[in-house]
């Protein structure tokens, strides 16, 4: 195996992992040792899910969040520098991907290291190719404003943007603010504006649905507590 950061994709929720990952994956995950993490619980219970066998006492696991100091992660690679491979976990999905890893990442490319992405789900992917929107340009924008009229604002120019640039817009809310954010949504886009909600991807009671915002209005699904991705589009 080449010593290299691999960047290693997790499922995006409680599914079963032949589902959506590789066994090429198991195949690197079992010969690293040093793994960067968004949370250490969460990667050990991965890491045992890929391989029951996995002595996770003989790993090391190194903290990545947001309240990680830029010293310590460039400390990190030290293994890498050392000839061992590392991986980075995240809590969902594809590391550095709406999810921490990208500074280790752009660290491990400034110091010319091998960086690998491994292939597995990733729910921005998946929601664009569900939708049936424009899947040539597209621009995901993460959580948007907590306060109504700052959000309000924000939705109204990622629509503008759909429609001046053609292009699909992505965004995403905490679970429990779903419904507000649909209502948000309803009262601020244009009737004829297409919504698509992606709810769940890939796992049990998955919901990929494409309406306009008109048709959505007093038929929008439960999704209380549940990871979803919006979608905006003409």
């Amino acid at each position: 195996m080449e010593v290299a950061l691999y960047l290693l994709p997790v499922t995006l929720g409680d599914t079963a992992i032949e589902k959506v990952l590789p066994s090429y994956n198991r195949e690197i995950i079992v010969n690293i040792k040093h793994f960067i993490v968004e949370d250490v619980r969460s990667a050990r219970r991965f890491l045992k899910k890929v391989d029951a066998d996995i002595c996770i006492d003989e790993l090391t696991f190194y903290p990545l969040n947001k309240h990680t100091s830029p010293e310590a992660i460039s400390g990190y690679l030290a293994p890498l520098a050392e000839g061992h491979s590392m991986g980075v976990i995240s809590e969902a999905g594809c590391p550095a991907v709406a999810d921490p890893g990208a500074d280790v990442v752009a660290i491990a490319q400034k110091r010319n290291f091998k960086v690998v992405p491994l292939v597995g789900p990733s729910s921005i992917i998946l929601s664009v190719m569900g939708s049936g929107f424009n899947g040539q340009s597209f621009a995901f924008h993460g959580y948007l404003p907590i306060e109504p009229a700052d959000r309000m604002r924000r939705l109204k120019e990622l629509e503008a943007r759909v429609y001046s640039e053609n292009q699909t817009q992505l965004f995403i809310e905490t679970p429990y603010r779903n419904h507000k954010m649909l209502e948000d949504i309803l009262k601020t886009c244009r009737p004829q504006t297409k919504l698509c909600i992606a709810a769940n991807i890939t796992c049990e009671g998955e919901f990929i649905q494409a309406k306009t915002v008109k048709e959505w209005k007093g038929k929008l699904p439960e999704l209380n507590k549940i990871p979803c991705i919006f979608l905006i589009y003409k």
